[in-house]
């Protein structure tokens, strides 16, 4: 090979690879964006799932939940 054909490939070869990471960092870029209901429907969603834990931390830290699990071992 002479050193024209080395550089037209070298030159192709780099094209064809920066259109692909384009192409792919773009799909990646895309499928990561949330529409403005979207983001406020899964902020709700983390809400409700905030308070629900707290309600299950409080009664696993109950006292009484503490000696009723103890009762029921019991039996």
């Amino acid at each position: 090979m002479n050193l024209t054909a080395i550089i037209i490939v070298a030159i192709v070869v780099g094209g064809i690879t920066s259109i692909i990471s384009t192409l792919s960092s773009k799909k990646v870029t895309e499928s990561k964006k949330f529409s403005k209901e979207e983001r406020d429907d899964l902020q709700v969603q983390i809400q409700q799932m905030n308070a629900r834990i707290e309600t299950l931390e409080r009664i696993v830290t109950d006292e009484k939940y503490s000696l009723n699990q103890q009762f029921a071992d019991l039996k």
